[in-house]
C-alpha cells in the first residue's frame, strides 16, 4: 500500500450507537484506529465506513483499510467497508441506514462473516477469524471478552495463556471503566518489579514472588487495556518492552546473591557457573531469536513448526523460570531452584540453535520458511 498519506482512504462510522465498547464509542473508537492505520481525517472517497451497530476486532478494520472495495457484511449488512467512489459509498451509507444488504455491489468483494473467512493477523502472529458482532447494551460484555482475548497472542508463555487471563481480564475492565491508562499500569508493574528485585536481595522471596506476580500480571493488562481502547503509543511500547528485557538478568542475579540470609550461599565457582550459564544463555537465546528474525523475513522462531509453539510454553524465559523457582520454594530450598533455571536455560539455549540450524537447512535444500498459525493449521 502506498505510503503517501493522500492515496490512503479516509474513515467514518455511520449510525449513532450509544453502547460504549471499553468506554468507548464505536465513533472514537473507529478514529482511533483510523489515526493509528494513517488514515485521513475525513470522510471523502476512497473512505473506510464503520456500522456503529457492530462491533470489531482492530484487525478487521486494518484488513478492509488495505483492500479497497471490500465489504464485510453481519447479517447481510455492511458492517465494515472499504469505498473507492462517492457512489459506493452512498450506498454503502444506505444499506447501514437502512439495516438491509447493499442494492448493487457492482465488482465490489462481498465477505460474509457467517462463512468465517479467516485472515493474517501480523501483530499477534496468528491466522484468525477475529471477533465481530452486533453491540447492545446486552452484549457489550461478551464484546469486551471477544476484544480481549482477540489481544493475545497466538504463541506465549504457559502461565500468560493458561493461569490469569481471567484475572487481567478484570483489571483491565477497572482500568478502563477508571480512566487508567496503558502508561499508568507500566509505571505501578515496574514498581513493583524493583521492589521484587530488593525482595529476592534480601532473601524475602515469597515476598518476591508476590509482587513479581502482581508485575507479571500487570505485564499483560498494560498490553491488553492499549489495544482493547487503542491507545498504543511509541513511547508505552518502548517503556513495556524496555522493562521486560532489562529486569530478568537481575531478578536472577540478587535471587543467587539472596542465597545468603538462608544459609544456601553458593560457592564462588558454582554461583559463577549458574550465572554465567543464566545470564550468557539469556543473551544468546535472544540472539537466535533476532537472528531468525533477519534471516526469514521477520518471521518468529517460535512460530514456524507447531512445536516450536508448544516449547514457546516453557522455553527459558521469565514466567517458566518463575515456575521453576516457585516449585524449588515449595521445599525451602532456592538454590536448587536458581541451579534448575541455570540447567533450563541452557537447554533451553540449545533448542533453539538447533532450530535455528534446521530452518537454516531446510531453506538451502529448497524449502520455505512459513508460519504454521499463518497457513491456519490445527
Amino acid at each position: 500500500m502506498n505510503t503517501d498519506n493522500h492515496s490512503k482512504p479516509g474513515s467514518e462510522t455511520v449510525g449513532n450507537n450509544p453502547t460504549p465498547l471499553w468506554g468507548l464509542t464505536m465513533a472514537e473508537r473507529t478514529r482511533r484506529l483510523a489515526r493509528a492505520a494513517g488514515l485521513r481525517d475525513d470522510d471523502i472517497a476512497p473512505v473506510v465506513i464503520a456500522n456503529a451497530n457492530v462491533a470489531f476486532d482492530p484487525a478487521w478494520f486494518r484488513h478492509v483499510a488495505e483492500n479497497p472495495g471490500l465489504v464485510l457484511t453481519l447479517g447481510g449488512v455492511p458492517a465494515l467497508a472499504h469505498a473507492r467512489t462517492a457512489e459506493e459509498a452512498a450506498a454503502i451509507r444506505r444499506a447501514i441506514d437502512g439495516g438491509g444488504p447493499l442494492n448493487t455491489t457492482g465488482d465490489a468483494t462481498v465477505l460474509a462473516f457467517e462463512d468465517k473467512p479467516t485472515i493474517t493477523n501480523k501483530q499477534l502472529r496468528k491466522r484468525e477469524t477475529p471477533f465481530l458482532m452486533a453491540l447492545t447494551p446486552q452484549s457489550v460484555r461478551q464484546a469486551e471478552r471477544a476484544s480481549y482475548f482477540g489481544a493475545y497472542k497466538g504463541v506465549t508463555d504457559i502461565l500468560t495463556k493458561y493461569l490469569w487471563p481471567e484475572w487481567a481480564l478484570v483489571l483491565t475492565r477497572l482500568a478502563a471503566k477508571c480512566g487508567i491508562t496503558p502508561n499508568m499500569v507500566t509505571a505501578l508493574g515496574a514498581f513493583l518489579c524493583v521492589a521484587a528485585t530488593f525482595a529476592f536481595a534480601y532473601g524475602r522471596y515469597w515476598e518476591g514472588m508476590a509482587m513479581g506476580l502482581g508485575f507479571m500480571v500487570l505485564d499483560t493488562v498494560d498490553g491488553k487495556l492499549a489495544r482493547c481502547t487503542i491507545t498504543s503509543s511509541w513511547w508505552g511500547n518502548i517503556f513495556d518492552h524496555g522493562i521486560d528485557l532489562v529486569h530478568p538478568p537481575f531478578w536472577w542475579w540478587f535471587w543467587a546473591t539472596g542465597l545468603v540470609y538462608w544459609g544456601l550461599a553458593l560457592d564462588t565457582t558454582t554461583f559463577w557457573w549458574v550465572q554465567g550459564a543464566i545470564q550468557g544463555g539469556y543473551i544468546v537465546q535472544r540472539l537466535i531469536e533476532g537472528i531468525f528474525i533477519r534471516s526469514f523475513d521477520g518471521l518468529h522462531i517460535h512460530v514456524w513448526r507447531k512445536f516450536d509453539s508448544q516449547f514457546r510454553l516453557i522455553t527459558a524465559r521469565r514466567n517458566p523460570n518463575m515456575v521453576i523457582l516457585f516449585v524449588s520454594m515449595l521445599f525451602s530450598r532456592p538454590d536448587l531452584g536458581i541451579i534448575a533455571v541455570a540447567w533450563w536455560t541452557v537447554l533451553s539455549c540449545a533448542v533453539h540453535l538447533v532450530q535455528l540450524i534446521h530452518a537454516r537447512i531446510f531453506v538451502a535444500r529448497g524449502g520455505t520458511i512459513t508460519s504454521w498459525l499463518a497457513e491456519g493449521k490445527a
